[in-house]
């Protein structure tokens, strides 16, 4: 059965069950980005405070000022590949990666109120600042397969209709084994204050795929302008 068939049967109002093992990993990972976080915040708060007791209120609001420009302005973009390797055959590999829980998703789907699917995609309601705040991502997946046998799987997230990231999976058999080639790429910028959790995410990253089965065997991630 395709990615398409297997989720138009899923009735919209269907909410997935997530891996418990990688759903353990996102949940670390989510309190020590909220610890991450509060630090920052901190910081600018010293920052602040430091600059008015040993000047005055004014240059105080004007450091304040420069460092929340520079900390949210949307200067970096994320890029990198991962090479996996799993004892699973391509086609286990290529059902999970094209089903509502992608393992290279583990962060995404994992630290989301839920997972659910509509107009047949699944997608990641997440709430945050107390509930004040969501966002609410959709992942469309289209595969192509070579002659050879090779799955290439596309995965593309969305906020709101807006482009979010692009993951690329190639797929292949190497011995009694599955190597899957992952190219990624954020098609939405950030600022400095993300940098603390985007490395903190890497860490957990690796380690919700080996919950799920997959050996990191190669990553290679960096930020750009």
């Amino acid at each position: 059965m395709t990615y398409e068939e297997r989720i138009s049967t899923m009735p919209s109002t269907d909410t997935i069950e997530r891996p418990r093992e990688a759903l353990s990993v996102a949940g670390r990972y989510l309190r020590r980005e909220r610890l991450v976080s509060a630090l920052v915040v901190t910081l600018v708060v010293s920052l602040f405070l430091g600059t008015y007791v040993t000047t005055s209120l004014f240059p105080a609001v004007i450091v304040a000022a420069v460092l929340v420009v520079v900390a949210r302005a949307p200067i970096l973009q994320s890029t990198g590949t991962v090479q996996l390797r799993t004892d699973d055959d391509s086609e286990t590999v290529l059902n999970a990666l094209t089903g509502p829980t992608p393992p290279v998703l583990a962060l995404q789907w994992g630290v989301a109120d839920e997972v659910t699917i509509g107009d047949g995609a699944p997608s990641y309601p997440t709430s945050y600042l107390f509930g004040l705040r969501s966002v609410k991502p959709t992942v469309r997946t289209q595969v192509e397969t070579s002659p050879n046998g090779e799955h290439r799987v596309e995965i593309a997230i969305t906020v709101n209709d807006n482009p979010w990231a692009t993951y690329i999976a190639t797929i292949r058999d190497a011995d009694d084994q599955t190597i899957v080639d992952v190219e990624y790429t954020s098609n939405r910028r950030f600022g400095l204050r993300r940098v603390p959790q985007q490395l903190l995410a890497e860490r957990y990253r690796d380690a919700a795929l080996m919950a799920q089965g997959y050996t990191v065997v190669e990553r290679d991630a960096h930020f750009g302008l």
